[in-house]
C-alpha cells in the first residue's frame, strides 16, 4: 500500500526559526505529511523572530509535544522518510550526537540514525567551537547529514525570502521532494 512521505521536523531555540517554518510550509504546500516538534525556546523564538505561534503551525503539520516520548515518532515503527532539525542550536546537536533521547525531538532523531533514514541537521550557529565540530562530526559519522544554514547568492537574491527558500530547497533536494524553490546553477529560472 502506498504512502504519501512523511517527514518530521524539529524546530530548535537557535536564532533563524523562519528556515523551519519555511520548510514546514512548503512541505504542506507540496502535500507531504508533516510532523513537527517544537521545543520550548523553539517557541519562543519563532514567536521572536517570526512573529508565528503553535495555533499557525497546526494548520501545516501534526504537531507533537516535546513531552511526549509516547507521540508515534518516538518509535522506529512509525514509518518515516526522514527528519530535519532547523534551525538546529548547540544544545540539540550535543543531546542527538551523544544518543540522549529525554525528550520528543532527540529521541525522533535517534530513531532517524537507528533505522537509517535521513536525518539532516541545519545548524545555525557561528562561530563553532571544537566540541560543536565534534558534536557535528559523530552525527555525521552515525549517518546524519550536517547541512549549515549556508544560502548561496549565485541566484543574486534581493529579498530574505529568497535566501529562505534557496535553503529550503536544498533541503527538500536532500529528502528527494520535488519543488521548484530554488533557481539551480546553470539552468535558467
Amino acid at each position: 500500500m502506498a504512502r504519501n512521505k512523511r517527514i518530521v521536523v524539529g524546530i530548535t531555540g537557535a536564532s533563524g526559526s523562519l528556515y523551519g517554518y519555511s520548510l514546514v510550509r512548503a512541505l504542506h504546500q507540496l502535500g507531504v505529511e508533516t510532523h513537527l516538534i517544537v521545543t520550548e525556546m523553539g517557541e519562543k523564538v519563532l514567536q521572536f523572530e517570526c512573529g508565528v505561534g503553535m495555533e499557525t503551525l497546526k494548520q501545516y503539520a501534526e504537531v507533537h509535544s516535546n513531552k511526549n516520548l509516547f507521540a508515534s515518532v518516538a518509535s522506529g515503527s512509525f514509518l518515516t522518510d526522514g527528519m530535519v532539525v532547523v534551525p538546529c542550536s548547540m544544545n540539540t546537536l550535543g543531546a542527538m550526537a551523544n544518543g540522549v533521547g529525554d525528550n520528543l525531538l532527540s529521541r525522533s532523531a535517534s530513531v532517524m540514525l537507528k533505522e537509517k533514514r535521513q536525518l539532516i541537521v541545519v545548524p545555525r550557529e557561528a562561530p563553532f567551537h571544537l566540541i560543536h565540530l565534534q558534536n557535528m562530526t559523530r552525527l555525521a559519522e552515525a549517518g546524519a547529514c550536517i547541512m549549515p544554514a549556508s544560502p548561496g547568492f549565485y541566484h543574486k537574491p534581493k529579498e530574505i525570502w529568497e535566501l529562505i527558500n534557496f535553503m529550503s530547497g536544498r533541503i527538500l533536494d536532500m529528502l528527494g521532494i520535488d519543488h521548484e524553490l530554488l533557481q539551480r546553477w546553470g539552468e535558467k529560472a
